[in-house]
């Protein structure tokens, strides 16, 4: 699929996956709106983009306050983008609580309004008008936490992300506007750290190739690991020979 002058929004651009995501787009010539808490952190991920040929702007909004968000998402439509693409990249890992059964309750407060529910109002604002033009991709990104008590408000936010996409998924398989799930896997990042076993460059093609598939099937869990040292092509091949399974990651 070609996404040349389509516009996709991404959050958490300025640094990490979403920052390879953001110059991975912008080389198949795809229009970006870069996120970020504050504007200045992605200005220099806008002049690169744009370095490459695409349009792009920054936006900004802490995720964890319902209001910037809806702020945000008022201005990008006020401004007339036709966002085609969103890619929900951005979230936080609070702390690894290794006393859990004392896990403060802002640990799940916070990871909830910035990994499940940000997530789901940028969804909600985008996806009934893709419907309505008949073209859309999501791309929402979870992680392979599991049975790590320790790290709770996040692997609980992120559960709840995988079930509001999967039940969404049942609504929009058949349209062509289609919703996944991608994990980059356990990467040097400031969030993964020094001793991550995964460069960040390797998330590529894989982080994205939900924005690529073209056969009108939402729900897939798409590993970014699996795709790396793919092409673009191949893993857009390998991508549309996955079913979705329900609730299984």
């Amino acid at each position: 699929m070609n996404v040349k002058g389509r516009w996709a929004l991404l959050t958490g651009a300025s640094r990490g996956v979403g920052y390879q995501t953001a110059i991975f787009m912008a080389k198949q010539g795809c229009n970006l709106i870069l996120h970020s808490r504050k504007l200045e952190h992605t200005q220099q991920v806008e002049r690169e983009v744009k370095a490459l040929g695409v349009d792009a702007y920054c936006a900004q909004a802490d995720l964890a306050s319902r209001e910037e968000v809806t702020a945000m998402l008022d201005e990008i439509e006020a401004r007339g983008t036709v966002v085609d693409i969103v890619f929900n990249n951005a979230a936080v890992q609070i702390a690894y609580r290794t006393d859990y059964y004392k896990t403060p309750v802002e640990d799940f407060e916070t990871s909830f309004r910035i990994n499940f529910i940000a997530p789901a109002v940028i969804c909600n604002r985008f996806i009934p008008k893709m419907i309505e033009r008949g073209f859309g991709r999501i791309v929402n990104t979870t992680s392979g936490i599991k049975n790590e008590p320790e790290q709770s408000g996040y692997a609980a936010s992120k559960a709840a992300l995988d079930k509001y996409t999967k039940d969404l998924a049942s609504r929009l398989d058949g349209t062509n506007v289609i919703i996944s799930l991608t994990d980059p896997g356990w990467c040097r990042t400031d969030m993964g750290g020094p001793k991550a076993p995964n460069a960040v460059e390797s998330v590529i093609p894989g982080i994205a190739v939900g924005a690529f598939v073209n056969d009108k099937k939402s729900g897939r869990f798409l590993h970014a690991q699996h795709f790396a040292g793919m092409t673009l092509e191949e893993a857009v091949s390998e991508a549309e020979k996955m079913e979705a399974h329900p609730y299984v990651i």
